[in-house]
Order: C-alpha cells, then sequence, then structure tokens
C-alpha cells in the first residue's frame, strides 16, 4: 500500500524544472478504522476530514485550491478489485507552493490524521494543458 512519499520520490518532484501551476491528482482509499499511534478511535474517513480540516488553511496560505472532485462509481478499463473512495485534483500556483506546504509545520501535524485515515493512495503531479480539440492535442 501506498500512504506516502519516500526522500527519493520527493528529490525527483524538486528535480522537474518548470515554473508554474501543477495539477496533483489524488486518488485515496480509507481505513474503515483509522489507526492513530496513539489509539484514538475514529473512522478512516472521520480522520481524512480531520485532515482536511486542519490542511486546508494551509493549502490557502500557499495559495492552493481543490480545482476538480468526485466520486468514482465504476472501473471500466482497469483493475476490476481497484477502488478509490476520494478523488480530486489539487492546484498549486507553482512546484515550490507544494513544497512549501509539506514543510510547513502545521500541515505536518495535520498529516497525522491523513496517515491514520489512508489505506491506500495514488498522487500524481501534472502539468495543466489547455483543452483541445481532442483527446491527445
Amino acid at each position: 500500500m501506498h500512504t506516502g512519499f519516500d526522500k527519493a520520490g520527493f528529490e525527483a518532484f524538486k528535480a522537474i524544472d518548470r515554473d508554474g501551476p501543477i495539477h496533483m491528482l489524488n486518488l485515496v482509499r480509507l481505513r474503515d478504522r483509522a489507526d492513530y499511534d496513539d489509539g484514538r478511535q475514529a473512522t478512516g474517513a472521520e480522520a481524512y476530514a480531520a485532515y482536511g480540516r486542519e490542511s486546508q488553511p494551509i493549502l490557502d496560505k500557499v495559495g492552493g485550491r481543490i480545482v476538480w472532485r468526485g466520486r468514482m462509481e465504476h472501473m471500466l478499463i482497469g483493475p476490476q478489485d481497484e477502488a478509490w473512495d476520494l478523488c480530486f485534483i489539487a492546484e498549486y500556483p507553482s512546484p515550490q507552493a507544494f513544497i512549501d506546504m509539506i514543510y510547513d509545520p502545521d500541515y505536518r501535524r495535520a498529516m497525522v490524521h491523513r496517515q491514520a485515515g489512508c489505506l491506500d493512495s495514488r498522487l500524481i503531479r501534472m502539468n495543466p494543458q489547455d483543452t483541445g480539440a481532442n483527446f491527445a492535442e
């Protein structure tokens, strides 16, 4: 399961030399019961909601915002046993804004809830593009 990035992955993220906004695609599978180190009780959804509430001010501070949210209904192409509870895209004005958020002490405290509530996830950095005449342009 994937719930966080490692140093090598973060260094590769930082090494992409491009200015301008980034989009981060988030796919999240929640635990039935949160797994807090201190033993507190909550559902995975409650823990992740706490993460959202506590991290929102930091997202705002760095100029980020949620630009798309959706609810997965059916996997048409892909592993049939793969399901995501939360699907959203966060936009940051620059890669540095995302990095600043990651290093923010308040954000790091909020991450406790994300880690407790998240069973598996994908976090994919994307370069936003203008829509074209078709899927490939």
